[in-house]
């Protein structure tokens, strides 16, 4: 019963969406649910093993945590009026609100990713190598530079190209 419930998911007879409701509304559980409930447990212990052997996705887990944590830090210290919280009623202003704050990150991370990769080329011209694995922690959620305060004014016609952005400052390094 499960590879003919599988069969009909891939070739899209039915979705899993709309099985796992019906599965889930009946009063008894049926074979088909238990069997599925089993194998749900049995793939739960496969990554648990996996878990406990492989470092490696501990590691690549974690990574992928602390940038989703540096996101939501970003976005609660440029949300910071009204103390974080969205009070409009309608819909339609708490998603405006939500809007304007995810073009606010977006923009803040545009910021840094180029002026990361020109602060890279600059390095690169100095003769200074820059290991691969390197760059890959380097991440576009900072905002420690950024003075955040003050009102997002959205004018598009102030609009500037990537050509006309200030030169990138650079502190002689004292330790060559």
């Amino acid at each position: 019963e499960i590879l003919h419930l599988a069969s009909s998911i891939r070739t899209g007879t039915v979705t899993a969406s709309l099985m796992l409701r019906k599965l889930a509304s009946y009063p008894r559980q049926n074979r088909l649910a238990l069997a599925l409930r089993e194998l749900g447990r049995i793939e739960r212990t496969l990554f648990t093993l996996e878990w406990l052997q492989s470092p490696e996705l501990r590691r690549r887990a974690t990574a992928g945590l602390n940038k989703g944590e540096a996101k939501h830090t970003l976005k609660r210290a440029v949300f910071f009026n009204r103390l974080g919280e969205i009070r409009d009623r309608s819909y339609e202003d708490q998603f405006y609100r939500a809007s304007g704050l995810n073009l606010v990150i977006a923009a803040i991370v545009l910021w840094n990713t180029v002026y990361l990769e020109k602060a890279v080329d600059y390095l690169q011209k100095q003769g200074m190598d820059i290991p691969e694995e390197y760059l890959q922690h380097l991440s576009p959620l900072g905002w420690e530079h950024i003075n955040l305060t003050g009102d997002y004014v959205w004018n598009l016609k102030q609009a500037t190209s990537f050509d006309q952005l200030r030169p990138l400052r650079v502190k002689e390094n004292k330790y060559r």
